[in-house]
Formats: C-alpha cells, structure tokens, sequence
C-alpha cells in the first residue's frame, strides 16, 4: 500500500512513522508513505497556498492551483484521492477495509477553512470524515486513517487480533485483564482463569453485548442479538 499525503506541513508526520504499528509496517515495506510538500507547488516567491474566500467570512482557504499542481505531479488517474473532511462520510471499518484493498491512496490535507471547492469537483472520489467534530488540520485527521488502513493490510498485525477487536464482528471488543490477578481493590473475573474456553467465550461475547449497548447501542443489530 502506498499512501501519497500532500500536506503543508510534513514535518508533523515524523514522530508518527517512526513508531509502533506504523513504523514497523514501513520497516518490512509493506506500506510506503510519500509526503508531499504543498508549499513546493506554489509559484510566487512567498509560496503562498491560502487566499481570503470570496464572499466573506473568517478564516482563509486553501487555494486551488498549487493544489493542482500537487496533484497533476503525483497523478490522479486510477486512484482514490481522498480528502479528510468534516463534511464527508464517516470512516468506520467497512470504509476503512474496502480503502485498505487500494494499491495506493492520495490524501489531501486541508487546513484553515478547508480547501477551493473546484478542486473538490475535479480530483477528490472520497470525502471522509473521522468523526463528529472539528480538528485543526487535515494532518491529524489523515494520520488517523493511514492507521486505521494500515493496521488492516496483510501481514502488518496478526489476524487473530483483528478478529477480536471492536467493530470487527458489529461490536465493541470486550474488556480485556492481565497481571496481577487482583489490584486496586478489583479481582481479574474467574472465568477468565478456569481455562474454559467455552465459558470464556461466551463471557465475552456478553460483555462485548454489554458494552456495546451501553456506549453504542446505534450498533446493535437483529444478528447481534441472536448471537448474544
């Protein structure tokens, strides 16, 4: 998987691939990420990427022709250009493993107030949003989907882990315990420790039900109540 992120500030994106999951996909070359410096593309000697938005209003927008540039550079054709957005569709793990089987993915940073619509209509296919709420920069919001893809591409973590984790199966994964057995006044659960793998089982798929009806219940489902 490559990830081509077009950004004016790639510097902020150091620390981020230098570690953990990330950093050891980019290690056995199973993910490749190009940064591309926005500012690189703009023409005057300020190399000025944003303008006041006609009409009026605060803030300023990120302007289309270093944009354009960037892009035509890069190349678009064939790809999914993908813009993080808070007016876009929410990222979930469907969307995520559907962009996981991409061969390469070019994303768009916006900042201030967003970027020229006109580019929008011309080169973005995926308007994406990571969640009902408003970040500074397109930086934070394409980190967070470069690992949420990431973590899905063969061979980056093991595929037992993927199968027990939240959303994978339409609920929240179930609490998780390990040593030592008691600590602050609470004791690990003792089906835990019978090495029942049935009981256990069970267990979890009831406190994964549980959990998800508490702090998601917009994903309980008919299937999820058979199961539970």
């Amino acid at each position: 998987m490559i990830f081509t992120v077009i950004t004016l500030f790639p510097e902020v994106f150091k620390e981020f691939l230098g570690c953990s999951i990330i950093g050891r996909a980019l290690e056995k070359e199973l993910v490749w990420v190009n940064l591309v410096n926005l500012r690189d593309y703009a023409y005057d000697k300020h190399k000025t990427c944003d303008d006041s938005p006609y009409g009026g209003g605060a803030g300023m927008v990120l302007k289309a022709e270093p944009l354009a540039l960037a892009l035509n550079a890069v190349g678009v054709k064939g790809k999914r250009i993908i813009y993080p957005s808070a007016g876009g569709r929410l990222l979930n793990q469907e969307r995520a493993a559907q962009l996981a089987a991409e061969i390469e993915l070019v994303i768009v940073c916006g900042h201030y107030e967003g970027i020229d619509q006109r580019i929008i209509d011309t080169y973005i296919t995926d308007e994406i949003s990571i969640g009902d709420y408003i970040v500074s920069s397109g930086e934070t919001a394409a980190m967070v989907m470069i690992d949420a893809i990431t973590r899905l591409l063969k061979g980056v973590i093991s595929e037992d882990s993927l199968e027990e984790e939240s959303f994978q199966q339409g609920l929240l994964e179930y609490p998780q315990y390990t040593r030592p057995r008691e600590i602050l006044g609470l004791k690990v659960p003792e089906v835990l420790l019978n090495g029942n793998h049935k009981e256990i089982q069970k267990w979890r798929l009831e406190q994964s039900f549980k959990k998800t009806l508490k702090n998601r219940s917009d994903l309980i489902t008919e299937n999820n109540l058979q199961e539970s």
